[in-house]
Parts: C-alpha cells; sequence; structure tokens
C-alpha cells in the first residue's frame, strides 16, 4: 500500500501520514493514513483512465453505509452484552487474525513487524485504545444521537489544546463552528430524557483522550509510511497486553467469558457479535476504497452526511430517543455546526493547496 512502481518516493513524504482512530470503527471516523496514501496512488494516474461513475458511487456508497453501521452494531452488542473491555479485546484479536491470514493467503500486504515501530507506536496505541474503551462504555449507557453530539466536540478541545500548547489562531469560521457544536451538545443534553450521568461521562473522557491521542500523533509523526493495514495491525498487537491488563483489573475476566458463552447460544446475538468483530476491517477497506477511485473530500463528506444520518436513525432503532423540544433544536444545532466545520475546513484547505496541514482537528469529529 505505499506509492506506486516507477513514482518517487518524494509524494509519500509529501503527504505525512497521520491517522485519527478508525481502526475499530466506533464512530466510523476517517482515517488520514489512508486518505493521504490513497491521494499519493491517485497522484500519477491519468485522470481520464478513472474508474466508472458506478464504481464511484458504489465505493462513495459502501463507506457511508459501514461507517453508520459501525456505531449501530456495537451499541446492539453492548445492549445485550455490557462489558465493553472484553468487547474492545475480541475486536483486536480479530483485526490481528484478519490481517495476519489475510497476508498468509495473498489478499493482503503489510510490513515486517519492526520492535523500532513498535516502540515509537505504543504511546499512541495506548491513548487511542483508552478513547475507545471509554467510548464503548458511554455506548452502554448515553443514546446514539447524544453520543455522535458529544463526540463531535473534539475538534473544540484539540482547539483549545492548540492554543494552551502555543499555536497559531484558526480561522475564525473554524472557531465559531466547534462553538456551535458544543452549545448544540448543551442544549440538546438538557432535553435528554434519557440522561445517564456515568454515560456522559464515559463520553467526555474519551473526547479527553481522543484529544491526546491526535497531539501525540501529530507531534511525533511516528506513524509516517505506514499504511492502513500496517497500522491496524500493529495497534492490535500492541493493544493486547494492555487490554488483557484492564478486562483483569476492573473484573471482567474470566466472568465475562463466562456471559459471552451464555449469550452465543442465541443466533443473533451471534451474529451482530461477529459482525462487530469484522466491521473494523470493512469500515477501513471501504474507506480506503473511496479515497482511491473518488477523492479525499468525497470520503470527507460522506462522513458527514453519515453522521447526520446517524442522528437521524438513532431516534428510531435500537429503543429509540423520547423526543424532546430542547434535545432535537440541541442535535440540529450541533450538526449543524459539523457540517459548518467541515466546509470551513474545506475553505482552509483551497486557499492553501500545496502546504501541509498538520491539524488534526481536521478529522477529528467525523
Amino acid at each position: 500500500m505505499g506509492a506506486e512502481a516507477g513514482e518517487p518516493s518524494s509524494i509519500l513524504r509529501a503527504y505525512p501520514v497521520q491517522r485519527a482512530p478508525a481502526l475499530c470503527g466506533v464512530w466510523g471516523r476517517v482515517s488520514v493514513a489512508s486518505l493521504t496514501l490513497a491521494c499519493a496512488m491517485r497522484g500519477g494516474r491519468d485522470p481520464n483512465s478513472g474508474p466508472s461513475g458506478h464504481r464511484r458511487l458504489a465505493a462513495a456508497f459502501s463507506y457511508g453505509v459501514a461507517s453508520m453501521a459501525m456505531v449501530f452494531v456495537n451499541k446492539a452488542v453492548l445492549m445485550q452484552y455490557v462489558h465493553s473491555m472484553t468487547l474492545l479485546t475480541l475486536q483486536q484479536i480479530a483485526t490481528a487474525l484478519l490481517i495476519h491470514f489475510g497476508q498468509v493467503l495473498g489478499m493482503s500486504k503489510r510490513k515486517d513487524f519492526s520492535l523500532i515501530t513498535a516502540k515509537k507506536l505504543l504511546p499512541v496505541s495506548i491513548f487511542y485504545n483508552a478513547n475507545v474503551g471509554f467510548a464503548l462504555a458511554s455506548l452502554k449507557g448515553v443514546n446514539i444521537p447524544m453520543y455522535i453530539a458529544i463526540k463531535r466536540i473534539t475538534p473544540l478541545a484539540v482547539l483549545v489544546a492548540g492554543c494552551m500548547r502555543g499555536k497559531g489562531k484558526p480561522p475564525t469560521q473554524v472557531i465559531l463552528s466547534v462553538i456551535c457544536t458544543a452549545t448544540g451538545v448543551l442544549i440538546a443534553a438538557l432535553g435528554d430524557f434519557s440522561f445517564d450521568l456515568y454515560g456522559y461521562r464515559m463520553a467526555l473522557t474519551s473526547v479527553f483522550f481522543q484529544t491526546m491521542y491526535l497531539i501525540l500523533v501529530e507531534k511525533s509523526g511516528a506513524e509516517d509510511g505506514l499504511s492502513s493495514v500496517d497500522l491496524m495491525f500493529y495497534n492490535s498487537i500492541l493493544s493486547l497486553p494492555f487490554l488483557f491488563f484492564l478486562i483483569i483489573a476492573t473484573g471482567e475476566f474470566p466472568h465475562s467469558l463466562t456471559v459471552l458463552s451464555a449469550k452465543a447460544a442465541s443466533l443473533t446475538f451471534s451474529v451482530i457479535l461477529i459482525i462487530s468483530l469484522v466491521m473494523g476491517i470493512v469500515l477501513n477497506f471501504t474507506m480506503f476504497w473511496c479515497t482511491i477511485v473518488n477523492s479525499a473530500l468525497t470520503t470527507t463528506i460522506v462522513g458527514v452526511l453519515k453522521g447526520v444520518g446517524s442522528t437521524t436513525l438513532g431516534f428510531v432503532l435500537l429503543g429509540g430517543v423520547e423526543v424532546h423540544a430542547l434535545n432535537v433544536t440541541g442535535l440540529v444545532i450541533n450538526t449543524f455546526g459539523g457540517v459548518w466545520y467541515s466546509y470551513a475546513k474545506y475553505k482552509q484547505k483551497k486557499k492553501t493547496p500545496r502546504k501541509i496541514q498538520h491539524d488534526v482537528e481536521s478529522h477529528a469529529h467525523k
């Protein structure tokens, strides 16, 4: 998944690889590693020999469906199986095994495992898993529309952290859009009949760890030159010791396995669980495909539309949400802020098309 034969290596250097946490696809976030590598792969091609319109549409549609489905699949599992850390551990094991056997069967390629690279990626992996672990825990108590709304305030946290680190002031539209997004969350929370303090705390803690993760990736640049498959494999392998410690320390293990064995007798639960375990791979593949046959902008737009669709479906699926005027108003404001934010970042990039933006908040909310 590097540069194509005959392409200069400077192409990859022109697109520093950074990755938002999409590995398990818990909230269907866009992977900048995939986007930048895909852009590099598209760079040397004849635009007139591109894929057909039907293939472009199929790629965009597949990514949108996979991205939207991930949140609902995880929510469906957690409604029946509350041991979120064990679920995350199983997802990481499944990811590592699928990538390994995919390489053995010649279906995928990845670089050989390197201890030096693993050492660089270890802190990133720890923050990533803390982020995803708290996000899964929040889904046990927070309805899907509110979960998506809370996760959209990550850009605000990244902007605040950037100011504290002495980074330059972002464009006014970016600042206003993230304030709009955060205001929508506060209004929606006031009208949330199913308000769950524990779930809100878990979601906000997830935002904190996601912010730290993004800052660490931006600061270290440790992921340069790694493909999406490489990143998923390293993250899965490095996550397992950390996750095994957590499920033992928190008392989930071995009770969680006993519960899982009992639940596995249900065909419906087993099917949903298997889908949850493989969705991370499916999500990253469809996202990479969409970027290659379309563009990074198309993938970003699909991500925004997916968020709108997930919020709407969240009102009626998996138990639904009791409607309150404040809740709906807040979610509309929050969604508008998310769309506005994406537009503001798009305009910012158009003004500096040749400049690489080391601004990881540009993909933190999708």
